[in-house]
């Protein structure tokens, strides 16, 4: 076969520094719209984000030819130097080491979409980290230390 074929869907997860509440409301949509518009400038197949207040959620269809932790470590790492070059906290904003990443089926993807975008009526239930433990769960992830 001369060409290469591929469709990688990865629901990707990750905190803010301490789990701080630093994506309050009033920013929130700036950040991800920035974090987006980044993506598509690495060339980064964003497809949703959305979060609250301590943590993120993307959706992302991966190029192969791109590391996973590199993808995240970029869209990480330029969106806590935006954030605190644009002045949007009074403290500084850095985001929690590591982040957690699903494989996602093409059946599945619009339930994850619709997951993503209703974080806000989630969490009303549930705090993150119950959140990350049931995708931990579901995804036969077994943790030796609290996440």
């Amino acid at each position: 076969m001369s060409h290469t074929y591929f469709k990688i869907w990865i629901h990707a997860v990750w905190s803010t520094k301490d789990r701080q509440p630093f994506l309050h409301r009033s920013i929130r949509t700036d950040v991800f719209h920035h974090i987006k518009e980044k993506s598509e400038e690495k060339d980064i197949h964003l497809d949703m984000i959305n979060g609250i207040d301590d943590h993120v959620h993307c959706l992302i269809s991966l190029n192969p030819k791109y590391a996973f932790s590199d993808v995240v470590n970029a869209l990480k790492g330029e969106s806590s130097h935006w954030i605190n070059s644009q002045d949007l906290l009074r403290l500084k904003f850095a985001w929690q080491p590591g982040y957690s990443a699903f494989s996602v089926s093409e059946s599945l993807i619009q339930k994850v979409r619709n997951y993503i975008l209703k974080q806000e009526e989630h969490h009303r239930k549930m705090s993150y980290a119950e959140e990350l433990q049931e995708l931990l769960k579901l995804h036969n992830l077994v943790v030796s230390q609290q996440c």
